[in-house]
């Protein structure tokens, strides 16, 4: 079984890269583009939509692991049907720029039917009725967090592989559920076939299509994995760090100002160190603050459950602070963009 788990995340990897190229070739003859505005992150006219690839390529490897019986049906219920329902309004909004409340609807429809095929009631009892909305709101929560955090080369999809990946090692090197270890992992897989091309300089943008879906996708398999041991959701919050704090410091700096939240901007952490040091060198800075802070901490607390909610705090306050510190959130000179939701 292992050796053909192994061929289908070199498969996985292999579809999403083709395709992606293949989406780039469209795109081009499409005239699929990104303009850059004012509140761009990218200089140049830029392909968008390659996420498709990775909805695709990861979607086909779920559904392969639950003709092999490896992904039960409700996993596999919940990430296929939620995925497929947030990853049409997001390349529908890359396409034609859907209006929020539209987006948001569709969140909320994708993460109810994916909490209705999760046992989380067993992970949350003692909120009672409330134990099914908390989810719920996580869910499009976390999913939305991926979209505002999609704004420069190759750290959505780097993100992505870096979670999906940690998340089934923690599985594998303690034990879990292998359904969810083994979609994470072509996840991982797929989100590293897209990153080809969308490495700094980026051939080809990912799109709401893309990052919705990942958040979402990593943010049920918490879920799922959570319901065998509730501390392993606190796992996969230290393993998303890097997202949670500069995504919460901006929203709240921005809420406190009474800014609109569906407007776009340049105002998180990595876009304003992006601007002085490159898209390039930002990504691989988070994915080395990923690996040598925020993975052994996700160990520690798959090691020590009991105090992985305490572990949780010691390992997310710094990166709290670090965002603080460079500047999330801060008022811009100018912040009238009239353009939707997408950070480039």
């Amino acid at each position: 079984m292992t050796d053909w788990l192994y061929i289908l995340d070199a498969g996985t990897f292999l579809v999403s890269m083709l395709l992606t190229k293949l989406l780039l070739i469209f795109a081009l003859s499409a005239g699929f583009i990104d303009i850059p505005n004012e509140r761009s992150s990218h200089a140049f006219p830029t392909p968008r939509g390659g996420g498709t690839a990775i909805v695709v390529a990861s979607l086909t490897a779920v559904t392969v692991l639950k003709l092999i019986a490896l992904v039960d049906g409700r996993l596999f219920a919940a990430l296929v049907g939620g995925g497929i329902t947030v990853g049409t309004a997001g390349f529908l909004d890359d396409r034609s720029s859907l209006p929020a409340h539209v987006r948001l609807i569709v969140h909320f429809v994708a993460a109810t039917w994916a909490v209705a095929w999760i046992p989380v009631g067993d992970v949350l009892s003692q909120f009672g009725w409330t134990s099914y909305v908390i989810p719920v709101l996580g869910i499009v929560w976390f999913l939305n967090i991926f979209n505002f955090m999609d704004g420069i080369d190759g750290i959505a999809g780097s993100e992505a592989a870096f979670i999906c990946a940690g998340l089934a090692l923690m599985l594998k090197i303690w034990g879990g559920n292998g359904g969810v270890s083994a979609a994470a992992m072509v996840t991982a897989f797929a989100s590293l076939g897209f990153l080809v091309w969308n490495w700094s300089p980026a051939r080809i943008f990912m799109g709401d299509v893309g990052s919705g879906f990942l958040g979402f996708v990593i943010a049920v398999l918490g879920l799922d994995t959570a319901h065998e041991a509730a501390s392993r959701l606190w796992t996969v919050l230290i393993l998303a760090g890097v997202f949670l704090a500069d995504s919460s410091v901006t929203l709240i700096r921005r809420a406190l100002r009474g800014e609109s939240l569906v407007i776009a901007h340049r105002m998180h952490a990595y876009q304003r160190w992006a601007r002085s040091m490159g898209h390039g060198k930002v990504t691989a800075l988070v994915l080395a603050i990923n690996c040598c802070w925020l993975l052994p901490w996700a160990a520690a607390s798959m090691n020590w459950p009991a105090a992985a909610g305490r572990i949780a705090v010691v390992a997310l306050a710094p990166l709290i602070v670090l965002a603080i510190f460079l500047g999330a959130g801060r008022a811009e000179l100018r912040d009238t963009s009239e353009n939707p939701l997408g950070e480039r």
